[in-house]
């Protein structure tokens, strides 16, 4: 018998994030329980998946009703976010929601929260990750 498979859509300005788990590590090298490191007011984890962005009016469609009937029958435009599924993600604790979505904890980070992102890339020869020559 066929299985229903499940989706979550990350909707808006927003980030799925799977949170790091398990014991931290201290300068000292000591590991402290996630009891310990919970009053911190930042989190990180790695990014699931990511929203479509911001909406925003086109700005070949800025008639005075771009949002009522006929902005609808158009395509949305979004602002796209900086964030790309398998970025880490730093981000402030408190503006995150908690969920569990078949047996799997995640958190969901609005963009606004976001502090900082780590993409992992290559180097060739002085030439960055986006291929521009860096000085």
């Amino acid at each position: 018998m066929p299985r229903l498979k499940k989706k979550l859509i990350v909707v808006g300005d927003r980030l799925l994030v799977r949170p790091e788990e398990g014991d931290e590590r201290t300068h000292a090298g000591l590991y402290l329980p996630q009891t310990a490191v919970a009053s911190r007011q930042a989190a990180g984890g790695w990014v699931v998946s990511v929203g479509p962005g911001v909406p925003v009016v086109s700005p070949l469609d800025m008639s005075e009703d771009a949002w009522g009937e006929q902005g609808e029958a158009t395509r949305p435009h979004y602002l796209p976010m900086q964030a790309q599924e398998g970025d880490y993600v730093l981000f402030m604790r408190k503006a995150a929601v908690e969920i569990t979505f078949e047996k799997r904890n995640y958190l969901i980070v609005p963009n606004g929260a976001v502090l900082v992102l780590v993409r992992e890339g290559f180097e060739f020869d002085g030439v960055g990750p986006e291929g521009a020559a860096e000085k």
